[in-house]
């Protein structure tokens, strides 16, 4: 067994001290020398040496030292040398020990006694400690508090010993008639947590006695007297009545550390609506008061636990949860926004949106450095409104389309998403959407918005005015063709000359400039001729956009700019009753789309037009010389209706994860029910009733029963050893977030007593015992349950393995029994979560450890396979199920999962079926620590065949 250590001392190895040396300075008349001498000798003893010679010099020279420094320095000396033999009996020489802490006991000076008393909390010897209970019980009227609050420590400290009840028969009486007369705060908090964890109903009698007087009582007195009443509901849940209206007279504290615990014990003993107002309007607070980032972000999570539990009653708090916005920490701005969005009515939702608009209208101030990310998560929050309230979108779309031309352009992203799905669900709204995103179209600097935003314009225009309007600002935004020309003297020169060569570029840039009575006109930049190796040109702020980023060989773009103008074409004739003006804008359409391919052909860009691009712009330019019916209706029609199946679509799966969230349980049929209106209500608060009747609704409704299920709890148990062992061993196996309890049943099976008996365990992995193992006596076929505890630090497969040693009278060596592994699975530690799709891309090119899986498996179905990898690895399928539909031989899907450490696991499935019926293909794991990538990956193999 290991000694028990109540002290810790960083020791620099680099140089110990010798023994010889700290002896000459302890000898040595020098007090300075003297305390460089104890503190060396400490710190040798504290790493292992154990300097026997030492006592006596100690004893001799340093005992009678009247320097404070010294006399400390020599109780932590005492606090760690071995005062008992092997056999457990004190050593005789403690008792010159003993005499020396008598003397100190009664020294002149407070600090002597108090040191002494406090160093006396730490020994666990009752034969050094029985003489001195008398010069410790007569501290507790010493003049000072620091004597006196040190003595009830010691005086509480020897009652919990083995056998200390004895020695302090009546102590319980003494502290509390102590209570009734002590005026310090300190020490009074040290009685009072006396009586506490000894004598607790003395403690409840004298909290109930000085029910009045508890809000004048000091900060820790009162966080012991709510540690006390959560304590005492636990035990007797009739009682909490009485309790909770000291709670509620706590509430207005001055501490903030009393009143948050206030609020947490009022949650967790009572469902009143006052109180969960109480406790909820407290963390509120709180919230604004407290400036600590990590104490607003233990609030939040408070605040969301409520909303889960007590939704109605958050609904009404969410403009005070809003003020946390404030705060310049994203993370806090995050989590606000999370519960605010979960907490939106159609009685708030105007009053949370004008909130946020203000908050996007501050981060165009651009004096913080993430304005541009959280501009984005409060984009996200508005859209989110919108879309559940469509009546606000009016009143917030055109403020966000000013931030299409962002810097940001995540944040830009969301903006043009949000539009594009306003303007379907909001018809009232497209005329306008449509006019404002042509006029602010040119400040659009990113490909990805511009694709997004010219899809809208060629979906949404439908007037005349409109059509026409969207082909001159695209035409604008594209400057004058052709996009690139080459000079005359290089077109007369040899063809056979390598195109590595100079060649003459010249670049034609258009810019809006301002007349004199205020309106744009765009005019044309003087054509700037470079001799130079063909390069890619890049685009400037002064030419168009679509042109800057075409010039940059972005033909997806050009590919896009020709849909949009093959669709605007056809509305075009459809709108349009002069033939001539739609033949000029078909040409005009055609000439654009045939200068992008010369463009993309040309040795101007360093990379050509990929084939996709090519053949997309190809199909447009067909399309605009020979357009068919249905031609037209797939270009003018389908496109929007599978837009709009989209969006139904992903409004179902919200609707579907409300309703599943918004499950509760039913209790059973048989359960009992208590009717609150037959029971006497004499004597009873409005709090008390109030809590009485929600702890009936509570039990009616299955709140109050256990979510664990008894038949889950069997195959938990794992068998340790063989039946034919002497000693049979089964581990019920509890696995809590950060921790994992084993549950052990040991039997004997033999006729004889085991000794000793001892359950070692070791772990591999990420996972550390607590405790050292204890030995126990097993008498013959008795059994003894065994709890150890193991903490855990990251998401990944542990084992414990280990063995039960014993011995028995009639064999002189150990026994030693050989146990089964225990492996830890990491199905314990992920859950299923939701992610955007944008996020997950992120995140996947972000995260540096990945696992590749070759599909291995006897399953034929593709979409049987990812369900059957979804159930095993308990993921959640990004992918929706719309674009999972159809029999096309191939399958693509994201799963994703957390981890109750926060990490994140992401998997993508590519599997396509071979012509033997056969899966092929490969499972991507992706994961910020090795441990997930592998533990996961290593799950997916043993399970993908199949089996169960």
């Amino acid at each position: 067994m290991e000694k028990t250590c109540s002290l810790l001392v960083h020791f620099d190895k680099g140089t110990p001290a010798l023994a010889n040396e700290i002896k000459e300075a302890l000898e040595g008349n020098d007090v300075p020398a003297k305390i460089d001498g104890m503190k060396n000798a400490i710190m040798l003893m504290l790493n292992g040496e154990t300097l026997p010679q030492l006592f006596i010099t100690i004893v001799r020279y340093v005992l009678p030292s009247e320097d404070h420094t010294v006399q400390k320095l020599l109780l932590l000396y005492l606090e760690i040398i071995d005062k008992t033999d092997g056999n457990g009996r004190v050593l005789p020489e403690m008792i010159l020990i003993c005499q020396n802490l008598r003397n100190n006991l009664i020294h002149p000076n407070e600090y002597i006694r108090g040191v002494t008393l406090r160093f006396l909390c730490r020994l666990n010897e009752v034969d050094i400690i029985e003489p001195l209970i008398p010069s410790i019980l007569a501290n507790l009227e010493h003049k000072h508090p620091y004597v006196r609050r040190n003595a009830i420590s010691a005086i509480s400290s020897i009652y919990k010993l083995p056998n200390g009840e004895q020695f302090l028969v009546d102590a319980p009486e003494t502290i509390e008639k102590f209570l009734s007369t002590e005026q310090d705060q300190s020490t009074k908090r040290n009685a009072f947590l006396m009586l506490f964890n000894c004598a607790q109903d003395r403690a409840i009698n004298y909290l109930l006695t000085n029910v009045d007087r508890v809000s004048d009582w000091g900060e820790l007195m009162q966080m012991v007297v709510l540690e006390l009443i959560r304590k005492v509901c636990r035990i007797n849940r009739a009682e909490k009545g009485r309790y909770i209206k000291i709670i509620i007279s706590l509430l207005n504290a001055p501490s903030a550390a009393v009143v948050y615990e206030c609020a947490g014990t009022l949650v967790s003993l009572s469902s009143a609506p006052t109180a969960i107002k109480a406790a909820a309007n407290t963390y509120c607070q709180l919230l604004l008061s407290q400036s600590d980032n990590n104490v607003k972000l233990i609030l939040l999570d408070r605040l969301n636990e409520l909303k889960s539990s007590h939704h109605e009653l958050m609904v009404d708090l969410i403009m005070d949860v809003l003020r946390a916005l404030s705060s310049p920490n994203l993370d806090i701005r995050r989590k606000t926004l999370d519960i605010v969005l979960e907490l939106i009515t159609p009685r708030n939702v105007t009053e949370v949106v004008l909130t946020l608009k203000k908050e996007v209208m501050k981060t165009q101030s651009g004096e913080l450095e993430k304005n541009g990310e959280y501009r984005q998560m409060l984009i996200q929050a508005i859209h989110s409104c919108a879309i559940k309230f469509p009546e606000v979108a009016s009143t917030v779309v055109h403020l966000l389309m000013d931030f299409l031309g962002d810097n940001n352009i995540a944040s830009a992203m969301d903006v043009v998403i949000f539009v594009r799905e306003i303007i379907e669900t909001n018809p009232k709204l497209r005329v306008s959407i449509v006019t404002r995103l042509l006029d602010t179209f040119y400040q659009i600097r990113a490909a990805r918005v511009c694709s997004c935003a010219l899809w809208i314009i060629g979906e949404y225009s439908l007037s005349l005015s409109e059509v026409e309007s969207a082909i001159s600002t695209i035409k604008q935004c594209l400057g004058d063709l052709p996009f690139f020309s080459v000079s005359e003297n290089e077109e007369d020169a040899d063809s056979s000359k390598k195109p590595q060569q100079a060649s003459s570029i010249t670049v034609s840039s258009r810019r809006p400039a301002i007349l004199a009575d205020g309106t744009y006109a765009t005019q044309s930049a003087a054509s700037e001729t470079a001799f130079s190796a063909p390069a890619v040109v890049q685009g400037s702020l002064t030419t168009g956009n679509l042109r800057s980023l075409l010039l940059t060989g972005d033909f997806f773009l050009g590919a896009v700019i020709a849909c949009t103008l093959a669709k605007l074409c056809l509305r075009l004739e459809e709108v349009q009753p002069s033939k001539v003006e739609v033949n000029k804008a078909s040409s005009n359409a055609l000439l654009i789309m045939v200068s992008m391919i010369q463009l993309g052909q040309s040795s101007v860009l360093p990379h050509p037009i990929d084939n996709d691009s090519y053949d997309r712009i190809l199909l447009c330019v067909r399309l605009l010389c020979n357009t068919g019916a249905a031609a037209r209706k797939i270009w003018l029609k389908t496109c929007r209706e599978s837009f709009v199946k989209m969006l139904s679509d992903k409004q179902l799966r919200e609707t579907e994860e409300n309703k599943a969230k918004a499950q509760v349980t039913h209790s059973q049929p048989d359960d009992l029910i208590d009717f609150y209106h037959l029971k006497s209500r004499k004597g009873m608060s409005q709090l008390e009733l109030e809590d009485e009747i929600q702890d009936d609704l509570k039990r009616a409704t299955g709140e109050f029963v256990k979510d664990a299920d008894d038949a889950n709890k069997l195959n938990r148990i794992i068998q340790l050893t063989g039946f034919s062992d002497p000693v049979y061993a089964e581990a019920y196996v509890t696995v809590h977030h950060y921790d994992i309890v084993l549950d052990v049943t040991i039997i004997n099976r033999t006729k004889e007593t085991l000794q000793n008996l001892c359950l070692e365990l070791a772990t591999m992995g990420d996972l550390k015992l607590v405790e050292r193992p204890q030995n126990y006596t097993l008498a013959p076929e008795s059994s003894k349950q065994i709890k150890a505890n193991i903490k855990v630090s990251s998401t990944e497969t542990g084992v414990i393995f280990g063995n039960i040693v014993y011995e028995t009278s009639n064999v002189l060596e150990r026994t030693v029994v050989v146990l089964n592994d225990i492996h830890i699975d990491i199905m314990d530690y992920i859950s299923p979560a939701v992610c955007s799709d944008t996020a997950f891309r992120t995140m996947w090119a972000e995260f540096e450890w990945e696992n590749k899986v070759a599909v291995n498996t006897t399953i034929t179905n593709e979409k049987e396979f990812l369900d059957h990898i979804i159930k095993s690895t308990n993921m959640r399928c990004l992918t929706p199920s719309s674009a999972l539909e159809g029999d096309c031989g191939f399958l693509a899907a994201n799963l994703y999962a957390k981890s109750v450490f926060g990490e994140d696991a992401l998997v993508n499935i590519s599997v396509e079926k071979q012509a033997d019926e056969k899966l092929n293909g490969y499972i991507r794991i992706r994961s910020k620590t090795q441990g997930i990538a592998l533990s996961l990956g290593d799950k997916i193999t043993l399970k993908q065949k199949g089996g169960s």
